[in-house]
């Protein structure tokens, strides 16, 4: 017998999700500009998220990024006078003492530290803000932050420092892949040389569990204003109000406008383990092998949204078959967007039939042949 034919054939099934109860729209937040994006890239909610303003202490996060790619961690950084001065929201730094760029970073970070940003910007800008500011622009051009231009290292107001909401919480995205800077904005503290130990400006980080990080922000110009990321159920959103009234209204706006966010999505089992996805016949007369996949998965999808499922599977296969032998594939898609993919394995081993065997099914196929020609 020829070995058996391994012709593939494609199904395609169409699934759906639930679609979002009845009267939930988009939110209207207490605040100026917002904007929220899935981790699939769907804009999910947004108003006035392209229009330039101040973006106070978001600005750091830009000054993270630059500091932690021109510099190491363990560099030592001797304050300058110049960023002693700097005043509002401090880590009470002194000119001439010494402080490594992590530990400034973290300053930074958690307590939002005015004085660690010019430090810092100092120190990488070899004595030139200017300089550093250059290279927050350059940086702020190669991500695509069309709205964003940068004055200063720390997002004191300034004539022509703004950003956006939709570019602060793309800035925050990327800011959230540096695992130095995923980090810091996690802690709710942090210790500092001289015993100083100071709090974090989040206050979403110890009262809301699905808050992922964040990076707060507050000057007269800007509001009080936060971009953030929020997890549930394999569900990841990021999202930025700028604009509160005040820290409380903040705080509650950017929560309910991540939990619109969250409940735009369904965690769904995209690939089940225990489903015969396709049926593979094999030759003289051993039986036919169900093909499944090695292992479930699941993945957070939007609320509404069609999904696709395309198999691949053989219609026949060739002995011997052995247990977990790939021989085939399933794709899910949203739209044209891949969200799970995984082969298609023989869920048990055929062994290949003996040369009697073979013989036996050979008379018989004759026989039939032969009876067929004659009737």
């Amino acid at each position: 017998m020829r070995r058996a034919s391994l012709a593939a054939v494609a199904l395609l099934i169409l699934l759906a999700l639930p679609l979002r109860a009845a009267g939930a729209t988009a939110p209207d937040v207490p605040a100026s500009a917002w904007y929220l994006v899935g981790d699939d890239g769907a804009v999910l909610a947004r108003h006035d998220a392209s229009r330039r303003r101040a973006n106070a202490s978001i600005t750091k996060l830009m000054t993270a990024i630059v500091v932690l790619e021109h510099a190491r961690l363990g560099d030592t950084v001797r304050v300058d006078p110049r960023a002693a001065a700097v005043g509002e929201s401090t880590i009470y730094l002194q000119g001439g003492e010494e402080l490594t760029v992590e530990q400034l970073l973290r300053g930074l970070l958690v307590p939002s530290a005015n004085d660690a940003a010019e430090a810092l910007a100092l120190h990488v800008g070899h004595g030139s803000v200017e300089r550093f500011t250059a290279l927050m622009n350059a940086k702020a051009r190669e991500l695509g932050l069309t709205d964003t231009h940068f004055e200063n290292p720390h997002g004191l107001d300034q004539v022509g420092h703004v950003s956006s909401a939709r570019d602060v919480t793309k800035l925050l995205r990327y800011a959230l892949g540096v695992p130095f800077i995923r980090d810091a904005l996690q802690r709710e503290s942090v210790t500092l040389p001289g015993g100083r130990t100071f709090t974090s400006t989040d206050d979403l980080l110890a009262d809301w569990a699905p808050l992922v990080a964040g990076k707060t922000g507050h000057t007269h110009d800007a509001g009080w204003s936060e971009t953030a990321a929020a997890s549930r159920n394999g569900a990841t959103v990021y999202g930025a109000v700028l604009g509160s009234d005040s820290r409380g209204i903040r705080n509650d706006a950017l929560r309910q406008l991540l939990i619109y966010g969250l409940d735009s999505y369904r965690s769904v089992e995209l690939v089940d383990s225990h489903r015969v996805y396709a049926r593979a016949k094999t030759g003289y007369g051993r039986p036919a092998v169900d093909l499944v996949a090695p292992r479930s998965l699941a993945g957070a999808i939007r609320v509404g949204r069609p999904l696709v499922e395309r198999i691949v599977a053989p219609t026949a296969l060739a002995l011997p078959v052995a247990s977990g032998q790939a021989v085939g594939r399933v794709e899910v898609y949203e739209g044209n967007r891949l969200v799970a993919a995984s082969n298609l394995v023989a869920a048990k081993a055929v062994a290949d039939a003996s040369a009697f065997a073979k013989a036996k099914w050979y008379a018989k196929r004759t026989a039939r042949n032969l009876w067929g020609m004659v009737t």
